[in-house]
């Protein structure tokens, strides 16, 4: 009983076996396609990081066209909440990988390629996190309060960021990979693993991707928490975590080097997980309308870009 009255908070929608073969066949053939528009290595110009991230985003917003055509106005609410909650969750990796990439000396000519993987490991990673996730709460309620906990301790140390955060993870995921592999500093093309003195060895490109897929299992525990929050139909969750992801490459090439012109954009985002946190707490007892929410963090996150120009204004 109890479960049922959890459940029904949220939008209830039959997904059939074609929705989902149809959604993963429209990701792997994008994917594809950027895959071979990106073949030949180079550094991205700002005008063409923005044209991919304008096209990235009409994809997101293009499906969320179907879901309200094929799944209701409900449906729609729920996905289009979870796409700006992981899209704005996603600027804080940015910065990240940005910093990673500076200490690890990657050239930008390469460091598509890096995130190119590093994406595609992070949907399976992803899918996985939602499916268990969307399973546990979906038998034991009292998860939420749990997982609400965790958001709101989580945005209040994003609120807190350290510069030198990024240290840290790739100090702990090049650990990893020596374990497995010796890692050479020279790189080899766009190789991953290259040979010396006829033993294979890892290229810092392979170093810099277990670092971001690394990284990305950490910003996975506060994201898909994030957006159960605000649906728990694992389609609609997994939909608005991969159309959101999928751009991300684009938009690490226009803001990467953006941070100081969004000073208060860490404290939006810390925001956004401590106010999805305290609803996903008192979901049992409370359901907050998913367009109210919707309308709380697009407020934050304008009102984060606004401050943030008006700081950097003489």
């Amino acid at each position: 009983m109890l479960i049922a009255a959890t459940r029904s908070k949220f939008v209830d929608i039959d997904v059939p076996a074609g929705a989902w073969v149809a959604l993963v066949a429209a990701i792997v053939a994008m994917l594809a396609i950027d895959l071979y528009r990106h073949r030949e290595a180079h550094a991205p110009t700002a005008k063409e990081a923005a044209v991919e991230s304008i096209i990235w985003v009409t994809c997101g917003l293009a499906f969320a066209g179907v879901i309200a055509l094929t799944f209701g106005g409900a449906a729609f609410g729920e996905y289009i909440s979870g796409y700006l909650i992981e899209k704005s969750l996603s600027v804080d990796n940015v910065f990240v990988w940005s910093m990673l990439f500076a200490t690890m000396s990657i050239p930008p000519k390469y460091q598509h390629r890096v995130l190119f993987w590093g994406i595609f490991g992070a949907l399976a990673l992803r899918a996985i996190f939602i499916v268990l996730g969307s399973a546990l709460i979906s038998q034991f309620w009292w998860l939420m309060l749990l997982f609400g906990a965790f958001l709101v301790y989580t945005g209040a140390k994003i609120i807190r960021h350290r510069a030198d955060e990024s240290d840290g993870q790739a100090t702990r995921g090049l650990g990893l990979l020596r374990k497995i592999l010796p890692v050479t500093d020279e790189l080899d093309g766009q190789k991953f693993v290259t040979r010396i003195n006829a033993r294979r060895a890892a290229t810092p490109l392979l170093a810099a991707l277990v670092v971001v897929e690394f990284t990305d299992i950490i910003f996975a525990v506060d994201s898909v928490p994030a957006v159960l929050a605000v649906s728990n139909e694992s389609y609609l969750v997994f939909a608005s975590n991969a159309f959101a992801i999928l751009g991300l490459r684009a938009m690490y090439f226009l803001l990467a080097n953006a941070k100081e012109r969004f000073h208060y954009l860490s404290h939006a985002l810390g925001g956004i997980l401590i106010f999805v946190g305290l609803k996903m707490s008192v979901s049992h007892w409370y359901h907050m309308n998913t367009y109210v929410s919707l309308a709380v963090i697009v407020a934050m996150l304008i009102a984060a870009i606004v401050f943030s120009q008006r700081r950097r204004s003489p």
